[in-house]
């Protein structure tokens, strides 16, 4: 629930609000003051003597920050108050019980409803016409909250299950029951109180930044040097930023002349960063584009293309004035606090800080010495992304295609083999075949993702990207993680025992659970890895993408710090800040490992465009997998996982107490990557 709530009220907008949204806030304003709050807090407190007074205050106070004119006035509120405050224990659990079932109904057909409506998009079905992005953006619950409130469900339910802020849970995280917990999730549901015409237009917003990017393709075979030369395949089509990255990690097996083409892939990525890419070779193939130089050619010929033109930071700024829309409406007034206190549940602050203490760790100069060791070259920039401390980096890739295409010629042979998989993780036959048949593979436009049900009945779905020559291994290898992400998702809400403790505390546990079914995907190929140095070249792994991954979240915070200090900024201007900022961070985190200063590098990222202040969730799901990985190597995997993501969506500390007995902490992955980096060193 609480990730569904989120996901309603941080989709963005690219304009202000209708003029009918303009009225709205005219008309709307809050009118109960502080004194008609001690007057029914009083009132109630007569009502029901054996209820504690701290728990009615709660509830008035939370439900009359939500209560504007149209809903009556001071009197009206009382009243309202006095007849609908429940006392009663038994009372309150039955409501629960009975707003809960509601609530899913209404979640889960307003998720179905946009997953249906949305996969022309997301699923190569043929061409895309406006109205397919017209019927994409459309969001049949946008509406949803605000007649909650219209019919006054909402206020009934924020009076008896009151709000608690991130301190309060925290705080209270050792003494509640399970119970208390749910209560406290269903006072999750009502924090805000956004016009619909605002969550409409996000939804249409949130879709188009989606189509921007799954659109945003490189015609590897049309890549050229000075001399004319192409070097990839020539139907090699590669989707920015993932495919081009994982394009760059297949290439560490190739000696000197991977390391050309590595740096042909980078050009690409410098040039999308500054916008210097020719818009017309962006999702076509019938230019042949030089990346150094930067020079067009049709059939031969140089030819003149206008640049993107900071369509990228367009799509950026976009996203912060509907973001800065929602603010006025929410007690987490800005959205850095709503994706950081409301999403993660971790503030900005301690991420920021969680981060620049690890990013300062000597071992990654040592990590880093280690791979210059192991490469024979000096470190380049795309070494942010080194993958020879995976098993595959050794495996030639067209193997790994070969088996992949042939195993997998398309979304129901995937489909078909899924429980499978699960029994060769561990899973039972009957616990493997319950998952498998809630969970649907779906060919996939852009790079593929993970969307789950949101309530009991329907499927979680696993998009990848599959050509007509069958999966190839990026794209087995990105179906391993987002089936990771489905088995959570499947797990989490038919497992868990309250619907309002659906889900996990954040993405960032979800990303765990995936990571760690990615790490697994040779393996599931019947591929053994009886290398001795397995456990060490693991943990090495993980450090150095959590390294990675640490500095694109800095620069992603960073930025909307920035854009919030500047928000009347232009494309142009957020263009330069970015890159300002990517080098700033790389110079102090980077260089020094890597021995090369002021690479824009981090901010290749695509989810700066289409997932706002997402990032950090893929720093924090590197450190809890660690430290999931490093519990489960003393038990059970299966059953752990099971036991694990039916803890459900409480805080992650509280979640990582119960799960692990531990909290999130970086202490004891730079202590093994040192240790592991000290062995490997010595051969």
């Amino acid at each position: 629930m609480k990730k569904y709530l989120f996901l309603l009220l941080s989709i963005m907008t690219i304009t202000a609000c209708h003029e009918q949204c303009d009225k709205t806030q005219q008309t709307e304003i809050a009118n109960i003051s502080e004194a008609t709050v001690s007057t029914t807090v009083a009132a109630i407190e007569k009502l029901h003597p054996n209820t504690p007074v701290q728990l009615i205050n709660r509830g008035v106070k939370h439900a009359a920050s939500l209560w504007r004119n149209v809903d009556g006035n001071e009197s009206d509120f009382q009243q309202f108050c006095e007849k609908h405050f429940i006392a009663d224990a038994s009372q309150k659990e039955l409501m629960f019980e009975k707003v809960s079932r509601n609530l899913e109904i209404l979640y889960g057909h307003f998720n179905k409803i946009a997953l249906d409506l949305q996969r022309p998009l997301h699923e190569p079905m043929g061409d895309i016409i406006d109205i397919d992005k017209t019927f994409g953006g459309y969001s049949a619950g946008s509406h949803l909250i605000e007649d909650m409130y219209r019919n006054k469900l909402a206020f009934n339910i924020a009076l008896n299950f009151p709000y608690y802020s991130l301190s309060e849970k925290e705080q209270n995280a050792a003494t509640w029951t399970r119970k208390e917990w749910a209560y406290a999730r269903m006072g999750d549901v009502f924090t805000a109180r956004i016009p619909a015409e605002i969550l409409q237009n996000v939804s249409e917003v949130g879709s188009a930044s989606e189509m921007y990017i799954a659109n945003y393709n490189i015609y590897m075979g049309q890549l050229v040097d000075e001399k004319m030369q192409t070097y990839f395949p020539e139907d090699m089509v590669l989707l920015s930023h993932w495919n081009l990255r994982d394009e760059i990690k297949s290439h560490y097996s190739k000696g000197a002349d991977g390391v050309q083409l590595q740096g042909m892939v980078y050009e690409v990525m410098k040039r999308i960063i500054d916008q210097t890419i020719p818009k017309d070779v962006i999702n076509n193939g019938n230019y042949q584009w030089n990346p150094y130089s930067n020079a067009v050619y049709k059939e031969g010929q140089a030819v003149e293309l206008a640049n993107e033109n900071n369509g990228r930071y367009q799509q950026i700024i976009n996203n912060f004035h509907a973001m800065r829309q929602m603010d006025a409406y929410t007690p987490l007034n800005t959205a850095v606090k709503r994706a950081f206190e409301g999403g993660m549940e971790i503030t900005q602050a301690d991420a920021e800080q969680l981060f620049v203490e690890f990013m300062s760790s000597d071992a990654l100069m040592q990590v880093g010495d280690l791979i210059k060791q192991r490469l024979g070259r000096d470190l380049q920039p795309w070494d942010i992304w080194y993958d020879g401390f995976k098993a595959r980096s050794s495996i030639d890739e067209n193997a790994l295609n070969k088996m992949t295409r042939s195993r997998y010629p398309n979304a129901k042979a995937l489909d078909d083999d899924l429980a499978h998989l699960l029994v060769k993780l561990g899973f039972t036959k009957e616990k493997a075949s319950f998952l498998a048949e809630r969970i649907d593979v779906d060919p996939a436009r852009g790079s593929g993702h993970a969307w789950g049900a949101s309530m009991k009945g329907e499927t979680a779905h696993l998009r990848t990207r599959i050509p007509e020559s069958g999966m190839d291994y990026k794209g087995y290898n990105i179906a391993i993680h987002e089936f990771g992400h489905n088995v959570e998702q499947t797990i989490s809400l038919y497992d868990v025992d309250y619907y309002m403790l659906n889900g996990v505390p954040n993405t960032a546990f979800t990303e765990a659970l995936a990571f760690i079914f990615q790490k697994r995907d040779l393996e599931l190929l019947d591929m053994k890895n009886d290398n001795l140095e397995k456990e060490a070249l693991q943990i090495l792994d993980n450090f150095w993408s959590t390294y990675e991954i640490m500095g694109v979240s800095l620069l992603d915070q960073r930025m909307w710090k920035w854009l919030y200090n500047h928000p009347e900024a232009t494309a142009d201007e957020l263009k330069v800040a970015v890159q300002e900022i990517a080098i700033d961070i790389w110079n102090e985190f980077y260089a020094p490992a890597f021995g090369i200063k002021d690479q824009p590098i981090l901010a290749i990222y695509s989810h700066m465009i289409n997932s706002p202040i997402y990032l950090s969730n893929y720093a924090f799901g590197h450190l809890i997998q660690f430290q999931v990985e490093q519990y489960l190597k003393t038990a059970d995997f299966a059953p752990e996982v099971e036991r694990l993501f039916k803890i459900g969506s409480i805080t992650p500390n509280a979640w990582m107490q119960a799960g692990l007995g531990e909290d999130i902490s970086i202490v004891s992955i730079i202590k093994e990557a040192q240790a592991a980096a000290a062995k490997l060193s010595k051969k």
